[in-house]
This record gives C-alpha cells, sequence and structure tokens, in this order.
C-alpha cells in the first residue's frame, strides 16, 4: 500500500525547532509564513535536499559526479519521498546564444521541421542551428549581433585637439597617438571640433578618402581616429585586459548583424522557406500566433515533428507566456517567466507519484492571469503527483488541499510549525498570516501632491508603441497591467532617460564569505572601529585577512573533499568556528571581541554601537524588517524575501538631494504582513523628497500608490499602450481595475504578491 504521508522528523536546517511534521503525499499543500519563517528551510532544504540526495545516490560514481550535488539537511528521519522535481525562481540566464527557443526546446522542432520539408532543401536540421559552423553566420558567428564603434561618443566636439576632444584612452594631449593628429599640420589643434567643417571632422574620424580631400592631406599612412581604434581594439584575438573591456564596454555598442539582420543564419538557412516563411520569421512571431500556424504544416512526413512542436508551443500559451517568441534571449526574462518556462516540459508528463516544488509560482503574474497557475497546480496533483508550494498569494492558498503555516516569526522567532489544516480554517487560526488575510487596506483617497514632472519621451523598447508619458515627481508611482503588457520596457526607458537607482529582481550575489555585515558595506567600519580603539591595523579584524585563522582560513569550517560522495563541512577545531586567531581575539570594543561582533543581531548592533558609519547602514536594514538578522549571518542562508530585503537594504541609502528610485517588483518574496514594511519604506523615502516608481502585481502596493500607470490591454502584440494615467481610486475597465474589484467584493485585503 502507498505511503499517504511524507514524514519528517527532528528537522533543524537553518532555523529549524526540531521540527516535526507528517504532509500529504498527492496533495496541494501550501507552505505559508513570514519572510524568513523557515518556509524554505523545510520545503527546499529539508523535504527537497534529502529527495535529491537519495535519488542522486542511485547512480554510479561516474554520473554522480556530473549531476547536481544536494547538500544533506539536518533533521532525524524523513520518510515517504519521491524523485523531486524543484521548480524555483532562479533565472535561466545563459549565455548570447540562449533564447526561449533552445531552452524549450521548440527551436529544435523548427529547425528539424525545415530540415525535411524547407523550400529550397537545405540540409539536416544542424544547418539551421545557429550555435553549429553548418548553419551559423559567418559574419556574426551566429549572435545575430556584431560589436562596432559608438563614433558620437569617440569625441567632445565642444572641446579643441589640445583640450582632449578626443576622448579615446590615448589619444588626448599627452597621450600615446595625440601627436598623430596633432603634430602632423591637417588639422587646427585650438579650436573646437564644433568649429570644424564637416570634411574635416569626417577626415579625423574616418581618414580614407575623406582625409585625402584635404587641402593639406595627412601623411600616406595616416589612420583615422575610428580605424585606429578598431584595429587596436577591434580587430585583436588576444584576451582583453579589464582595462580593453572598459573601453570597449564605454565606446562600443551592439548592433544588428548587417549580414544576416538578426536572423543568426547563413544565407541559404535563413532564405528557406515553410509555408512561405522563413525560419527567422516564424521565430519572432509571439508563441501564440506560431502555435496557430503550425498546424498548416500538413505533410505527413513531419507529422509528428509538427505535433510535437503545437504541443509545446500550446503549454507555453496555457502556462501565460504565449506573447513571448522563441529568438527572445533568455538572459532577458524576469524571474518569473523563467520559473514558468521551466514548467512547460512538465505539462505533457506521464509521470506520476512525483514531488514538484514550487518556489511562488505567481511572481511576475497579473492577478487577471494567476488562475491560469493555480490550475496547472491541481492538474500536476490530479495526475497523482504531490505538489508542494511555498507561497504568499492568497489565491494559490485558496486552492491547497492543506495550508502550513511555519513560525510564528522569523529567524530564531521562528521554525516552528503554527498552523496545519484548510485554507477556511487558517483565516481563523489567529497566526500571523491569518492576521495579515483579515486586514483591509483602502484604496488612497488623498493622493501626495507632486513636485514637478518627469517625461519618458516616444519609448519603442520591445512591444511599447511609441508610449510618451509624464510621471509625477516626489510621490510613489506604480506601473501595473498583465505579465507582458510593457511594465518592465516603460520602466527601463524611464531609466534610459533619467539618472535613476534601480532596485531589480537580480540575485543577491553571494559566495561562502558573504554575510549582512560584508554586503551591506560595514565591515570596513567595524573593523576601523576595533583598530582605533585598540591600536593595531585593521587588517587584524577581516577574516580574509591577517587575522583569519590559519587553518580554515577565516571560514569557520573545514571542507573535505570526499571524491564522489557528498563533501564533508566541520567546524575548526583550532578557532572553533569563529574564524580569528586567539590574538585578534583577545581585542574587545564595548566587552565585545570580533566574533561576538557577528554574534548580534542588528537590533542589538544598534543599540551597542554609536559610530555612524555603522548605524545607519544598521537602520536600513531595521528598516526593511530584517532586525533579527545576525551581522555574520551567510547571505547563502538567507530566504529569497530575506535577500530582497537586504538588497533593497543596501541600495535606500540617504541621497545628497532628491533622486529617482525604480523597484522591480519588490514585494517578491515577501509575506502579506511584510508588504506594510516595505510600504513604510517607500513612504519614508516620499517622505525625503525623493520620487518612486514601482512595477508590481500586489494589490496592497497599487492601492497605496498616489499615481497609477496602467499597460495594456493585453501581452506582448496586444499590449504596449497606457490605458490610465492618474490617482487609483479613477481606475476602471481595465484587468487590474477588474482585479482590485474582485478583491473588494470577496473581502481579501491583500491579493498576488507576484
Amino acid at each position: 500500500m502507498a505511503q499517504r504521508y511524507l514524514r519528517i522528523r527532528g528537522a533543524r536546517t537553518n532555523n529549524l525547532r526540531s521540527l516535526d511534521i507528517d504532509v500529504p503525499r498527492g496533495r496541494v499543500v501550501v507552505f505559508v509564513g513570514l519572510s524568513g519563517s523557515g518556509k524554505s528551510s523545510l520545503v527546499f532544504d529539508t523535504i527537497a535536499a534529502e529527495a535529491g540526495f537519495q535519488l542522486t545516490e542511485t547512480f554510479p560514481p561516474f554520473t554522480r559526479n556530473r549531476l547536481p550535488k544536494w547538500t544533506r539537511p539536518d533533521v532525524g528521519h524523513i520518510d515517504g519521498l519521491s524523485p523531486v522535481v524543484v521548480i524555483d525562481q532562479r533565472r535561466l540566464g545563459g549565455n548570447a546564444r540562449s533564447t526561449v527557443g533552445t531552452i524549450t526546446d521548440t527551436w529544435t522542432y523548427l529547425r528539424l521541421l525545415f530540415s525535411r520539408v524547407s523550400t529550397p532543401h537545405v540540409g539536416e536540421s544542424n544547418h539551421f542551428s545557429f550555435n553549429d559552423p553548418a548553419g551559423m553566420c559567418p559574419t556574426c558567428s551566429g549572435l545575430g549581433e556584431v560589436v562596432t564603434s559608438a563614433v558620437d561618443r569617440f569625441v567632445d566636439l565642444d572641446r579643441s585637439l589640445e583640450d582632449g576632444a578626443i576622448l579615446l584612452p590615448g589619444f588626448g594631449n599627452g597621450g600615446y597617438w595625440y601627436s598623430q593628429y596633432a603634430d602632423i599640420g591637417a588639422f587646427d589643434v585650438s579650436t573646437p571640433l564644433r568649429d570644424w567643417t564637416p570634411a574635416e571632422r569626417d577626415a579625423l574620424l574616418y581618414g580614407g578618402e575623406h582625409a585625402a580631400r584635404l587641402g593639406t592631406k595627412p601623411p600616406k599612412d595616416y589612420e583615422g581616429v575610428v580605424e585606429r581604434f578598431e584595429r587596436i581594439y577591434l580587430h585583436t584575438s588576444d584576451h582583453p585586459s579589464d582595462r580593453k573591456k572598459e573601453t570597449l564596454a564605454r565606446f562600443t555598442r551592439s548592433a544588428v548583424c548587417p549580414a544576416c539582420g538578426g536572423d543568426r543564419l547563413n544565407e541559404a538557412s535563413r532564405n528557406a522557406t515553410v509555408l512561405g516563411r522563413t525560419i527567422g520569421e516564424l521565430s519572432r512571431m509571439e508563441v501564440g500566433e506560431l502555435a496557430e500556424l503550425v498546424p498548416d504544416v500538413t505533410d505527413p512526413s513531419v507529422a509528428p515533428v509538427a505535433a510535437a512542436l503545437k504541443d509545446r508551443l500550446d503549454a507555453m500559451v496555457t502556462i501565460g507566456l504565449g506573447y513571448l517568441h522563441l529568438g527572445r534571449a533568455t538572459t532577458s526574462l524576469s524571474g518569473g517567466e523563467s520559473q514558468r518556462i521551466k514548467t512547460v516540459k512538465h505539462l505533457g508528463s506521464s509521470l506520476i507519484e512525483m514531488l514538484y516544488v514550487f518556489d511562488e509560482p505567481t511572481v511576475g503574474l497579473h492577478p487577471h492571469d494567476v488562475a491560469a497557475m493555480t490550475t496547472l497546480l491541481e492538474q500536476l496533483r490530479d495526475k497523482g503527483n504531490t505538489v508542494l508550494v511555498v507561497e504568499h498569494d492568497p489565491a494559490v492558498m485558496a486552492i491547497a488541499d492543506q495550508i502550513v503555516e511555519i513560525g510564528p516569526g522569523a529567524g530564531e522567532e521562528g521554525g516552528r510549525l503554527v498552523f496545519q489544516g484548510s485554507f477556511a480554517r487558517l483565516r481563523e487560526a489567529g497566526t500571523p498570516t491569518a492576521a495579515a488575510l483579515a486586514r483591509r487596506r483602502p484604496v488612497k483617497d488623498r493622493p501626495r501632491t507632486p513636485r514637478g514632472r518627469i517625461t519618458v519621451r516616444e519609448a519603442t523598447r520591445n512591444n511599447l508603441r511609441n508610449v510618451s508619458v509624464e510621471l509625477p515627481a516626489g510621490v510613489l508611482t506604480v506601473l501595473t497591467g498583465v505579465a507582458g503588457s510593457g511594465k518592465s520596457s516603460l520602466a527601463g526607458e524611464l531609466v534610459a532617460q533619467h539618472d535613476a537607482v534601480v532596485i531589480d529582481q537580480k540575485p543577491v550575489s553571494t559566495n561562502r564569505r558573504s554575510t549582512t555585515v560584508t554586503y551591506t558595506g560595514i565591515a570596513a567600519a567595524v573593523r576601523k572601529l576595533f583598530a582605533r580603539h585598540n591600536g593595531v591595523p585593521a587588517a587584524l579584524f577581516s577574516a580574509n585577512s591577517e587575522g583569519a585563522c590559519p587553518d580554515c582560513d577565516g571560514l569557520g569550517v573545514i571542507y573535505t573533499d570526499l571524491a564522489f560522495l557528498d563533501g564533508q563541512e566541520t567546524v575548526c577545531q583550532t578557532c572553533g568556528g569563529r574564524r580569528f586567531t586567539e590574538e585578534v581575539l583577545r581585542y574587545r570594543v564595548d566587552g565585545l571581541s570580533i566574533a561576538d561582533v557577528d554574534d548580534l543581531t542588528i537590533t542589538e548592533a544598534i543599540h551597542r554601537f554609536s559610530d555612524r558609519a555603522i548605524t545607519r547602514a544598521l537602520r536600513h536594514l531595521d528598516g526593511v524588517g530584517l532586525r533579527y538578522l545576525r551581522l555574520g549571518q551567510p547571505l547563502t542562508t538567507l530566504s529569497g524575501g530575506e535577500c530582497q530585503r537586504v538588497k533593497i537594504a543596501k541600495e535606500l541609502r540617504d541621497a545628497g538631494g532628491p533622486a529617482l528610485y525604480v523597484l522591480d517588483e519588490p514585494t517578491t518574496g515577501l509575506h502579506l504582513s511584510d508588504v506594510d514594511t516595505l510600504l513604510g519604506v517607500l513612504d519614508d523615502l516620499v517622505d525625503h523628497r525623493h520620487t518612486v516608481v514601482v512595477i508590481e502585481h500586489n494589490l496592497d502596493v497599487i492601492r497605496h500608490a498616489d499615481w497609477l500607470v496602467d499597460l495594456g490591454p493585453g501581452p506582448g502584440r496586444h499590449g504596449g499602450r497606457i490605458l490610465y494615467e492618474g490617482p487609483v481610486a479613477g481606475l476602471t475597465g481595465t484587468a487590474t481595475a477588474h482585479a482590485l474589484g474582485l478583491s473588494l467584493q470577496r473581502g481579501e485585503t491583500v491579493a498576488s504578491t507576484a
């Protein structure tokens, strides 16, 4: 008889307090709780990690070395596990050759189709691969883009040559190449370039026939500035230094390949057609549009290929990605889009008794689109699988067979089972999540008065249709609309046209030495404080420098590589995990050693230190609700919501004057009650005369806005228009208005945290 429960006994991973729980199999179980309460520690770092570890152990050593490494959790006992599929929010990333088509295998089907029935016939499917020499464009090597000189950045027209008009390294007055232009008698070195004739400027920049036409001809071996730059920087195959990379980034830009026009393929492959369209044209069509076209391929010899392609495209439409196109770079996808891409391959899976683990699957989804995701979760369950979901969205909680709340608080105040039962019972349970669900936040009826306007002019990025918009300065503006409607594109244009502090969804960069104190930049201030009080060098108080324990190199642990077995970490016996030498630990400030400082919580540190350089950064962390974090806590142990807020705290520093802040879905990973803390942070920014623009789907954030810009009406080519600009209370007739109306009607106070 199949086991009915996942049984976990004595789970102690991260902040879990020897937690015991029985999770029903074959159900959708949603795990809730404050950010940092221990949800991810239980679901990902305990259940999924043990399932992944045990599955990996069934393979021979040679195979194991090539599989993902799972760290075995600190738990007494687990049984009832199945093979696990983890669908998280990590961006797909990839490189310049990774596209939506390649990552979903739809490009594989499409090029196989072309290799069999295209007109004219070109060859095997590798002839339609831009990653294969047989198919790639020789000019751009299959990238679709080439690097070109940004000539407009080369010179300052308001300067003369002797005043440094040529901005390239080595070309200014006194530079290595300066005499090649200033001392040849062909140019007036004291006159600003703006006052030169166009012919003189062309001769300076391009040489060749332009220089030959000058009245005072330059030497025969003369090279124009552009010629010389490209020879030195673009036409060399050496490994560029950091300085050279910096110069390239500053003085070049990417442009569409002039040979293939961005199709990435050689001439024969990019001109072959199926249904009268080239493969490049099909790759630029929206997935939904392409899915409607594929059935027109009726040749029986490729029926299986066409059917497989249609199924995969339909799955992408079902999951809400019909607005993408197969040529879209994976590096440009959001965390939510990446997660939904990962689910596509599982929609048609015939496997049962699997364990599916999702991390906030509604991230990036408008409330209007959440139903498609909840339907998917139910479909996976109905096939006979167990679906575990870490989520904050009440719409997902509502379809769960069971809710598990971990808490009651975050950090050391969490890690316990506080509720297990139905959504209806949760609402009456008196837990932090129940309290947040019961709160009602009205639409702001008295928006702040703007202090001017910030204009975005004629934006055409991605699907924007020549959009111009005036955003009020000194208030909180929220950009809304369904996924793919153009919100991020409009925000991108805002940043491109105006200086801004951007807080996006890119993950916090972490390694084994990254801690709260190092990431926020106060480590140096702490070291200087200890050095000043004790009259010794500051380097002694760095675990990466002179003060580090010599046996563990300041890590506090010894890592032993056990080849094909899981590597083993043990506490360093020399320093006892304190990371510093005994000599360093004897130095004190206010009775604390440098290792004691790492053990302080944010709240404790604020009260113990009077140094403004330290407390200023810590107060930002306290302000975003992370008062419970310890200064030496590794960032690798933080949840997604905690990492997001650490990043926000780092960026939300006091500015010298009013600044523009642009935040991309800052509620990602936040519990319903944590959203109130975030809104307090945003209000504080506005109160200090900053302008705040937020991309959001969270209805609480939308209701709190002073100004709303709603885009749509649909995704992709169906969007890209401004549907509404103004106070939230005036919004009518859009998907966002509908979501706000439904929320009020159902008595829900907080909706999607996507």
